[in-house]
Order: structure tokens, then C-alpha cells, then sequence
């Protein structure tokens, strides 16, 4: 497939196998992509900026400032639809998997917003170092894509694993990449996500320790895959994907009133946000001081925005929600997604400590209306794509059954 309208970021880092990064930008232009590039400053000892950057058509950036002027790394990160690392060193790769920040090429790394591929380069015994394997292993948990190594010459003389993929590769690589990226074209997608804020007075609310990252995250996951995605997001200080159109919200009330609004022009609705069952009936104008006497709050339910959107949809139309248990969990679950007329639930469980509120990391288990599949622990952001693959994957027989017609 043509890369036309891609635009790729390229990162070099010092390994004499840079001189392979001439190469593959030359044929990243050449397959109609927009490439720029950041190098490490030990990078230059093995590539010219200059024919980088005649070739990439754009600056090469290596420095946070220059001349005075800082380079921003933000906009880098988030200009980018992929940020490929062609060579990884040895050394860079261990300072992305501890979160070191000493070039550009790290600031960039750790606040891009786009999908990141690495292409490691390293002599044979580096490769096969455990503090490798483990630095990899931790790349790859976190959502980051490893392209393999090839065995050959290396720059030692010997001749083992380790060798950089081939430019040729790594473009047939990209090609698929965003092959896949379209499972979503052309779908509407509505997400709510994060927690809702009940208020009690001027000062006080009743709310939950949801962040909204898995919501997020899904978002995120979504709008890459091709889809057109709408994110209710509740109360929360999280940066979103500038790709995703985002509505913010306080209550239930809200969010239920944005879903209304919004339901009936989505392909899909994935039901992340931790809706407050319930409100105060009564809430006070002035803050409400406190006495000797005892202070009773009169609630009242709020709207079940998953079990509305369950009984509103389409044939067409695919709803997805989320279910956090303690106990009997599966069961639970199934009870949901039946009461619910969903056609996905995807169970937390608080039993499990690496999944919950406030977690990088998640445990989920699918639940459908003909199946139970279990996912290991991973982070939320590998989740989400998995997610969102398989939401974009699920056959139409998975919800036809409990759709209800328009």
C-alpha cells in the first residue's frame, strides 16, 4: 500500500547500523510519506545531518535548543502517526525503558502520543544480555512494537544476531501497520469514560477513583485504527489524543445526556466511565456546615446509561460495556450483559491487584453472549489496542441476537 499523507517520525541513535536510516528515509519519501527526523547528538558520528536532512526534505533536529530557540518535542510526538527507532542502541533502548530524559530524542520518546517502533541494533552478546531481554520485554508490555533482528556481520567482526531489519523490511513492515490501522475506517465510535461527580453542596461530591485512563486509552486505540471517536470524559486531569473530539462532563446526568445526544450517529459505544448509581436527591445552594446533630443524605438512582443504550440499539449498532466485581465475577458479568442487552462486558475484577482504579496495568476477561476469554495482565494501553482490535473483529453474530430494531 502507498504511505501517501503518512507522516513518520524517525529517530537514529548512535549504531553504525545508521547508515541504514539513509535508506529507509529515502524510501519512506519515496513511498509518499512526510518523514522527520531527530538524531541523538552521538548519532552524528555514524550518519550526516546533512544528508538526513536533504533526503527527508525537513531539518534534522538533535538538539533541545538551538540557537536560543527551543525545540519542541510535544508537537513532534504529537504530529507523528508513527515514530519508528532506526537504529535502537543498546544504550538508548535501556534510558526508554527506565524513563531517562537526556536528548531530544528521549523527550520526544516519552511524550509522543503516536504509536512507537523500535528496530534494534546491537552487537550478539548485548543481544542476548538479560538486562536486553528484560528492557525489550518491558517495551513490548507497554505497547510498543519490536521488529526482529537479523543474523549476519556484525560491526565486531563476528558474525551472530543482532544485525538491524533491513530498510526494504521495515517499509513492508510500516505498509501493514497501517494496513491494519483501518479496521475502524469509516465507523463512528462513542466512548464514555473516567468518573462522574455527584454534587452535595457548592464544595462537596460524591465520586470515585476512577481516572479514566482505560477510556482513554480505548479512545486513543479507536482513532488509530481508522474510527471517527467521541469521548464523554468525566472529571479527570488526563491528557486525551488531539485526534479524539472530547466532551466534558461532571455528572451522570450529563454524560447520559451527551450519550442521548450522540448514541444514535455511532457505529459502536464502549462504556468505560464509572457512572455514580446514585445522587443526591437534594443538593444544598450555600456549603453545608457542620453541628453537633447527625447529617443523612436522601439519594435517589441515577440513569443506567449502559442499559439505555442497550435497549436503543440498532441492528447495526454494537454496545460495549465495562463491569468492576468483588466477587462471583463471571457470573456477575453474564448477569450484566444480559440485563444490560450488551453484546461485550469486559470484566475487572478487584480481587486482581494489578487491575482497578488508579492502575498503569489492567486484568480483563471478555465476556460475550457465546464466550468467556481471559486476557493476562497487561498495561492499559497494550489492553486497549487488543481491545479495540477486537471490538473492530467481532462478528456481527456476536450482537445480532440481542439487538433490538430501530
Amino acid at each position: 500500500m502507498s504511505l501517501s499523507g503518512k507522516k513518520i517520525l524517525v529517530g537514529v541513535t548512535a549504531s553504525i547500523a545508521a547508515y541504514k536510516t539513509i535508506l529507509l528515509t529515502r524510501l519512506l519519501v519515496k513511498a509518499g510519506a512526510e518523514v522527520k527526523i531527530i538524531m541523538t547528538p552521538a548519532a552524528e558520528n555514524f550518519v550526516s545531518r546533512l544528508v538526513l536532512s536533504t533526503l527527508s526534505k525537513n531539518p534534522v533536529v538533535s538538539a533541545l535548543a538551538t540557537d536560543g530557540s527551543w525545540s519542541n518535542h510535544v508537537m513532534l510526538g504529537r504530529w507523528a502517526d508513527v515514530f519508528i527507532v532506526a537504529p535502537l542502541s543498546c544504550n538508548t533502548l535501556a534510558k526508554m525503558a527506565t524513563g531517562l530524559c537526556d536528548n531530544m530524542l528521549l523527550a520526544t520518546y516519552l511524550s509522543a502520543t503516536c504509536p512507537i517502533v523500535v528496530a534494534p541494533a546491537m552487537d550478539e552478546d548485548m543481544w542476548y544480555h538479560e538486562t536486553t531481554s528484560k528492557n525489550l520485554s518491558f517495551l513490548s508490555r507497554h505497547g510498543k512494537h519490536i521488529l526482529k533482528v537479523a543474523s549476519g556481520e556484525l560491526a565486531s567482526g563476528l558474525n551472530g544476531m543482532g544485525r538491524m531489519m533491513e530498510p526494504e523490511d521495515i517499509i513492508s513492515w510500516v505498509e501493514t501497520f497501517f494496513g491494519q490501522q483501518l479496521l475502524l475506517v469509516g465507523k463512528k465510535v462513542l466512548i464514555t469514560a473516567g468518573p462522574t461527580y455527584e454534587p452535595i453542596d457548592p464544595v462537596r461530591f460524591i465520586g470515585n477513583h476512577s481516572s479514566g485512563l482505560m477510556g482513554i486509552e480505548i479512545a486513543r486505540a479507536c482513532s488509530q485504527l481508522g474510527a471517527q471517536v467521541t469521548l464523554v470524559l468525566g472529571p479527570t486531569s488526563l491528557p486525551v489524543s488531539d485526534n479524539v473530539v472530547t466532551i466534558k462532563v461532571n455528572t451522570a446526568e450529563e454524560m447520559f445526556a451527551v450519550c442521548q445526544q450522540h448514541f444514535g450517529a455511532n457505529d459502536i459505544a464502549i462504556m468505560t466511565a464509572a457512572v455514580a448509581d446514585y445522587r443526591p436527591e437534594n443538593v444544598a445552594s450555600e456549603k453545608i456546615k457542620k453541628d453537633d446533630s447527625e447529617f443523612t443524605i436522601r439519594m435517589v438512582r441515577n440513569p443506567d446509561i449502559l442499559a439505555w443504550a442497550g435497549a436503543q440499539k440498532r441492528a447495526n449498532q454494537l454496545v460495549v460495556g465495562f463491569a468492576l466485581e468483588t466477587e462471583n465475577e463471571v457470573a456477575n458479568a453474564k448477569a450484566k450483559l444480559d440485563k444490560k442487552s450488551a453484546d461485550l462486558i469486559v470484566l475487572n475484577s478487584l480481587r486482581d491487584v494489578e487491575a482497578g482504579f488508579g492502575k498503569q496495568t489492567n486484568k480483563v476477561s471478555l465476556i460475550t453472549p457465546s464466550n468467556v476469554v481471559e486476557w493476562p495482565t497487561n498495561s492499559k494501553a497494550v489492553i486497549a489496542d487488543q481491545l479495540a482490535k477486537y471490538i473492530a473483529e467481532m462478528p456481527s453474530k456476536e450482537h445480532v441476537n440481542t439487538a433490538h430494531s430501530a
